[in-house]
């Protein structure tokens, strides 16, 4: 079976501009990848890559498209070398047949908070919404001051709500200890990715920081690749998997793995357009392991509402999913 390859390349401004520890992101760049096979069905997938995770670039996925040419078999698909994982992900998406899902299930989303003092104005908002967790980015200005806010922030929590941290690496080992002794004795869920992944005894020291302080720490930028969620499995980490699915190239067999030892495990977006996150979802839908609010409430994130995923709200439901139209971005695209 043959099936033609199309792609288009994308750069689409945030409707504002998102700060993390890695800096300001200000629009995302990726390829919607188009697979028509024989009897006229049409697939679409994403490729958003992060480089500063480590995925690949935009640019080395256009070469690897090139090089693959018009009409391609699954054979070809298949070789795509494991170090292209977004790519890999967006050919997956664009060949994977619809797997059903309850049409009552429904899943709690975490509400993203800016960075800064920012994020105390945004927290009652949400809540009145009914969003009862929380994701703050920190790591993002001084140590000091973002410690001084946290319990500002705290305070504006509704009951029984959870705060998540995010420092996106932004730590060395002695500052995430800061963090962690004051989050022990407040309503913090985990901390994300408290020291970066390509530092110096990285995973020693997350190993040294979980053992040490009873908040639970999640991995991210850890996670760039289906063989580091392998290696963590390995070593028997017992804190949360942050799951990127783009970032994961054919995402069924490590989620499938991830399920098998048990792992608790957060569905996360990589700020990807509705085609990716279509396909993200329904792979967070299927999951049968203990259920974490979705670290999806990211949107409306683009500045034309055609490529955004569900609307940030709440709870995601599977008809907010199969509403999203690929096809709709594709054509937004020519």
């Amino acid at each position: 079976m043959r099936l033609r390859l199309n792609y288009r390349r994308y750069a689409l401004p945030f409707r504002a501009p998102v700060r993390t520890a890695h800096g300001v992101w200000a629009e995302r760049t990726g390829l919607i990848v188009r697979l028509d096979n024989e009897a006229g069905r049409a697939g679409y997938g994403e490729v958003s890559p992060i480089p500063w995770f480590g995925t690949e670039t935009v640019e080395e996925t256009e070469a690897a498209l090139g090089l693959l040419g018009e009409w391609v078999t699954p054979e070809q698909l298949a070789a795509v070398p494991a170090k292209l994982g977004c790519l890999r992900f967006a050919l997956a998406s664009a060949c994977a047949e619809k797997q059903p899902v309850p049409s009552s299930a429904y899943l709690a989303v975490a509400a993203l908070l800016p960075a800064g003092r920012a994020a105390v104005t945004q927290i009652a908002p949400n809540a009145e919404l009914g969003f009862r967790t929380f994701k703050w980015k920190v790591g993002v200005g001084d140590i000091a001051d973002e410690l001084s806010l946290l319990d500002d922030v705290i305070g504006e929590l509704p009951s029984g709500a959870k705060l998540r941290l995010d420092a996106n690496g932004a730590w060395d080992r002695r500052q995430a200890a800061r963090w962690l002794d004051r989050a022990a004795e407040r309503p913090v869920e985990f901390i994300e990715q408290p020291v970066a992944a390509d530092s110096r005894g990285a995973e020693d020291v997350l190993r040294g920081l979980a053992g040490d302080f009873p908040t639970p720490l999640a991995l991210d930028e850890s996670l760039v690749g289906a063989s580091d969620v392998d290696r963590w499995l390995a070593a028997d980490w017992r804190g949360i998997f942050v799951i990127k699915a783009a970032l994961l190239g054919d995402p069924a067999p490590v989620v499938a793995r991830l399920a098998a030892a048990k792992a608790d495990v957060v569905f996360s977006s990589a700020l990807e357009t509705a085609v990716g996150a279509r396909a993200a979802l329904q792979i967070a839908f299927a999951w049968t392991g203990k259920p974490r609010a979705l670290g999806f409430g990211v949107w409306p994130l683009f500045a034309q509402g055609v490529f955004d995923g569900p609307f940030s709200s709440p709870f995601i439901r599977t008809e907010d999913v199969e509403r999203l139209n690929p096809e709709a971005v594709w054509t937004a695209l020519n």
